[in-house]
């Protein structure tokens, strides 16, 4: 099993966020920025907001492997940072359940497709 190239340093991050290239959904917002090499970096931000450390943890994992099992079909060269917004942990008095892998895999393939960053076969598959 290949591991996923992590962007970790701050100015990595913060160069993605200067480049204003993001799309949103109703969990997730992608931001994403050309890095001139031959693979994709990816940079998970999951804040306080969303939840304990258990919560946070859990969800960056899941993001994690849902990127690894679908990176042949994202375009390569890319800087892509994923940001969790609250709504992905709706909490105990509300009637939602908490994110699943296949909910963190449709979500993160949907910016993809917004970003027009993913492969023309891989859109037919689906």
């Amino acid at each position: 099993m290949k591991k996923v190239t992590s962007l970790k340093k701050n100015d990595d991050f913060r160069t993605v966020y200067r480049a204003h290239r993001s799309r949103a959904n109703r969990y997730f917002v992608m931001y994403i920025l050309e890095n001139g090499l031959s693979y994709n970096r990816l940079g998970i931000s999951v804040s306080k907001k969303v939840g304990n450390s258990v919560v946070r943890h859990r969800l960056t994992r899941l993001i994690r492997e849902a990127f690894r099992l679908h990176r042949d079909r994202f375009n390569s060269g890319l800087d892509l940072v994923v940001v969790v917004k609250a709504s992905a942990n709706p909490g105990k008095e509300s009637n939602e359940k908490p994110l699943k892998c296949a909910d963190v895999e449709r979500n993160l393939l949907h910016l993809g497709r917004l970003h027009r960053i993913l492969s023309d076969t891989a859109d037919r598959q689906e």
